[in-house]
């Protein structure tokens, strides 16, 4: 049998017990006050990021935002408030300035490939970050002006219109390529940029066009008609030589793509009254070239135009496989168009 404790002992023991019963009243005590504490700042947080920080659900992703020059912090923050960029003005005017950035917003279109917070926002606003990346744009061989207005429409400052109304007489006279254009580029910086390179490419080209006898209308007009018309480069020439051939015995060209040109049929789409409609495109019943070109040629067709193959042929078909046949002779031809067509 244990010997029995002491009165002090006792006393002592039931002392320590009620400190440690104290002390646990205390802890729980504390960590419901920190605990409170951490729901009530975590909630002011989460509802601070939910509706002033986070992106808003309208953000403008892929589309251009622009911050005019010359506007101050308070007009660039509401109207990108307006746009849905963010979600409060005030806030994003409080960051700029308390990063030092309000004398330092950058104008410009800026574009934004992700819904981006407002700090991001500010930041871009603050070094210029604009996320304009170049876009590549293919501009196929042959490709009227109508035809680019399609490919250019993925631009948002593109204006179909106004390139179409401004392009008139430049059928043919902006070259066909590969481009690397901004997203706000607009219609006067392609066709500057279209025209420039057509007239690099002619430069090199300068010295056959001194030599010829025939104009650099005639020549772009007669390589929209090879565009069209061949696959490949030594058609090209043999096509070259047959039209040539048929100007200079005075005989109309009686090509089939002027019509795709203007009503946009071919070959084996054209009906009798095709054939003899009123149209200064229609080669069947005009003679001369069309009065503009139908089409964007490229290098190698404008230098078909002017390096033609000498040959006797003045007729030409291509059958449903692409294959063009020739023939000096209206019989043969016919023969042909019964054999292929």
């Amino acid at each position: 049998m244990p010997e029995p404790k002491s009165f002090f002992e006792e006393l002592f023991e039931r002392g320590h017990y009620l400190l440690d019963r104290l002390s646990l009243r205390w802890d729980l005590h504390a960590n419901r006050r920190t605990i409170m504490i951490l729901v009530v700042g975590g909630s002011i947080a989460a509802l601070t990021y939910l509706f002033v920080i986070q992106a808003p659900a309208s953000f403008p992703v892929d589309k251009l935002i622009e911050v005019p020059q010359g506007q101050s912090l308070a007009e660039v923050a509401r109207s990108l408030e307006e746009r849905g960029v963010v979600r409060s003005a005030l806030t994003l005017r409080l960051i700029v300035k308390l990063t030092g950035g309000e004398r330092n917003v950058h104008a410009g279109d800026y574009l934004f490939k992700e819904p981006r917070d407002v700090f991001s926002v500010a930041r871009a606003l603050i070094v210029g970050a604009y996320g304009l990346e170049p876009t590549r744009i293919l501009i196929p061989e042959g490709a009227t002006m109508k035809e680019m207005a399609v490919v250019f429409a993925q631009f948002e400052r593109f204006d179909a219109e106004k390139f179409l109304a401004q392009t008139v007489e430049q059928e043919g006279y902006l070259f066909p390529d590969t481009y690397f254009f901004l997203p706000n580029v607009t219609a006067d910086t392609l066709i500057q940029a279209m025209r420039q390179n057509f007239d690099e490419k002619i430069a090199s080209l300068q010295t056959q066009i001194a030599s010829s006898t025939r104009s650099l209308e005639d020549i772009v007009i007669m390589a929209s008609i090879i565009e069209r018309e061949a696959r490949n480069s030594v058609d090209r020439r043999k096509i070259s030589g047959v039209l040539w051939n048929r100007l200079a015995r005075g005989m109309p060209l009686q090509v089939d793509v002027t019509f795709l040109y203007t009503i946009g049929k071919n070959t084996f789409q054209l009906t009798n009254e095709d054939l003899v409609s009123d149209s200064p495109y229609n080669t069947y019943i005009n003679k001369g070239l069309p009065p503009t070109p139908i089409g964007s040629p490229s290098l190698d067709s404008l230098q078909a135009a002017l390096e033609p193959t000498k040959s006797d042929y003045l007729y030409f078909l291509a059958d449903r496989n692409g294959v063009t046949h020739f023939c000096k002779t209206y019989s043969c031809h016919m023969a042909n168009k019964a054999r292929y067509l």
